[in-house]
């Protein structure tokens, strides 16, 4: 089995133990580094609970804090584990982490002193924990494409759906989550697979499937209109051989949804769409927690820029710009940014920014290359307009020149 499921989010298995495993590293971080700081592993003695009271709690928030900005970076995401270079990204990711959270230890300890581990303490819990992620990451790297991790699939089709399984080279996709055992021919599709990775249909697709080891059937037909192996289909499912379709796959194993093999039948039975008010009220206190940390820290680069783009263009003119977006239920509300264009650029109707654009100001050119021009949508994010994290809302000019060459544009603000 290669995912689980937690609050209706597919998780690599790998991934969860490797998220385990760290969260275990941070924590003994914390008190390895009091211990070489007091030279001793009596944590109950005098002298480390004058200085460090509460011990396990800092650690937990030094935990915390670190997992957050590992987790906000990508490390527990697929295109971190793909070759050297994927190490590579991966360690750089991993000190841009770092640097962002004791960035935010600071101003957490200053705000809460009684979370203060000690600038000693925390310096050396830093380069403890380094060294370790480090070392646990190669060793990860190196059993990633292990079977411990991979789990083995049987595609029943041979067509254009079960194609989009693999790479325009028929190799597999870039993935260390599943393996391809072979593709069941069936009648009257148009083979498009690799013709050596064909395998006839036998009495039973329970018993190849058994006879493969295999963990999953994914039913890859072109076409609902033909005949469906319900036989075959029920006898895996009641056998213990889980079963599904392509695009259920990719989304689980991909996190992305294929558009080219969507259809609206998949969207009303799907699960993905469920909701609720303890979802959606965490998520709420997420964006605000989130928000409030980003406006404390970014505060003297808001004050900067309004000075700089007033300094430019005059006190008459602009220092926001608002622009109509289209938001959840297709709602419009007002976005809003930094000006970094003239005031009369869009005098002739909206249209897409360009490269070198005439219309940018020199501190608009700046600003937009830094993405400080985004920043003061964390007010938009406040009033609700917006999540943190989530789809871009685009314009409702480009919204319906989109939804006409895109499939479920439309939906996607739902």
């Amino acid at each position: 089995m290669s995912t689980i499921r937690i609050f209706n989010n597919h998780i690599r298995v790998s991934f969860a133990l490797l998220a385990v495993i760290e969260t275990a590293v941070f924590i003994a971080a914390v008190f390895i580094a009091v211990a070489i700081r007091f030279n001793t592993l009596d944590f109950n003695s005098p002298e480390i609970i004058s200085s460090v009271s509460n011990l396990f709690s800092k650690a937990i928030v030094f935990t915390t804090m670190n997992m957050l900005g590992m987790t906000a970076l990508g490390l527990y995401q697929l295109e971190q584990f793909r070759g050297q270079i994927g190490f590579v990204q991966t360690i750089a990711r991993f000190f841009v982490s770092l640097l962002l959270v004791s960035i935010a230890l600071m101003v957490l300890y200053y705000v809460i002193p009684s979370f203060r581990l000690g600038r000693g303490i925390t310096a050396l819990a830093f380069l403890i924990s380094l060294a370790s992620i480090i070392s646990l990451r190669k060793l990860f790297f190196l059993y990633m494409g292990r079977d411990v991790f991979t789990s083995k699939i049987l595609v029943f089709g041979i067509g254009r759906s079960a194609a989009s399984l693999l790479n325009r080279d028929n190799s597999e996709l870039p993935t260390s989550s599943f393996h391809i055992v072979g593709f069941i021919s069936t009648p009257g599709q148009i083979r498009i697979v690799p013709e050596h990775r064909v395998i006839k249909l036998g009495d039973s697709l329970l018993q190849q499937a058994l006879d493969l080891d295999v963990d999953e059937v994914v039913i890859a037909l072109d076409s609902r209109d033909e005949s469906y192996p319900i036989q075959h289909m029920l006898d895996c499912k009641l056998g213990g051989i889980k079963v599904t379709d392509p695009v259920s796959f990719l989304e689980r194993e991909q996190g992305k949804v294929n558009l080219s093999h969507l259809d609206p039948s998949w969207i009303v039975f799907s699960d993905g769409f469920k909701g609720s008010r303890i979802k959606s009220a965490t998520s709420r206190v997420f964006d605000i927690v989130a928000i409030v940390a980003i406006l404390i820290v970014t505060a003297p680069i808001l004050l900067l820029v309004t000075i700089l783009i007033t300094l430019e263009d005059g006190t008459n003119a602009p220092v926001f710009y608002r622009q109509t977006r289209v938001g959840k239920n297709g709602e419009r509300f007002n976005l809003l940014k930094f000006r970094s264009m003239r005031v009369d650029a869009e005098q002739d109707g909206a249209q897409w920014a360009t490269k070198d654009d005439a219309r940018i100001t020199r501190i608009g050119r700046v600003i937009r290359k830094l993405r400080i021009d985004e920043l003061p949508q964390i007010i938009n994010i406040l009033k609700g307009d917006m999540r943190l994290v989530g789809p871009r809302p685009e314009r409702p000019e480009f919204v319906d020149k989109l939804s006409q060459s895109i499939d479920y544009y439309q939906q996607r603000h739902r």
